[in-house]
């Protein structure tokens, strides 16, 4: 009986172990993420908290799945509330909603990534890697280093009488006076005869 309790004992401080690491690994590259990609590019704090919270949801369900045993309707049930908690996504861009996979990504990567027959020092050396390539590729992308930077603005414009297909660069010449950037391509979208105005989306690259 000791044996058992000593055996159990054993087993719950090595899941233990594999818990902090994991989840010390997975908070730091979090970090890493938001503080010097994320926040470096659009200077907002507002979803850390959103972005934090599915990273941890995720990697605690994760892990939980993967590291205790748990029969298959308690398995069902934990996805079953988790995919009922249904999350509003009206306010977050496409940009966001990309950072928001990453985070999802990442806690995933830190609960469930093994290597058969390697020790765990080899298993937290490969999940370190794995972060490091998502977090670089972040970077790399965000940056103008592989290519230019694309910005979008959507607009209201009232000179209706612009809003041509021949007359196009004079269209552009003039919302480069108005706005003061170098714009290099628009897209026209709902025009309103009534109120003499139309929507356009101006394209310009972010400045160095």
């Amino acid at each position: 009986m000791e044996n058992i309790v000593l055996q159990n004992t054993d087993e719950l401080i090595k899941i233990l172990q594999k818990f902090s690491c994991r989840f010390l690994i997975d908070m730091f590259f979090m970090f890493i993420l938001m503080k010097f990609v994320y926040y470096k590019n659009y200077k907002r704090s507002d979803l850390f908290f959103t972005f934090f919270s599915f990273n941890i949801i995720i990697f605690l369900i994760s892990f939980l799945l993967n590291k205790v045993e748990l029969s298959m309707g308690a398995a069902f049930g934990l996805f079953a509330v988790f995919s009922m908690l249904r999350y509003r996504t009206e306010d977050l861009s496409i940009k966001d909603m990309s950072y928001l996979f990453l985070v999802i990504a990442i806690g995933l990567v830190a609960a469930v990534t093994k290597i058969k027959d390697t020790s765990d020092a080899y298993e937290y050396v490969f999940l370190i890697l794995i972060n490091i390539i998502i977090i670089s590729s972040a970077y790399l992308f965000e940056s103008n280093l592989l290519f230019k930077k694309e910005n979008v603005q959507l607009i209201n414009y009232e000179k209706i009488e612009l809003i041509k297909a021949n007359a196009i660069n004079e269209l552009i010449l003039d919302l480069k006076e108005r706005t003061g950037l170098e714009i290099h391509r628009i897209t026209i979208g709902r025009i309103d005869f009534l109120n003499d105005s139309a929507q356009i989306k101006i394209y310009y690259y972010e400045k160095a």
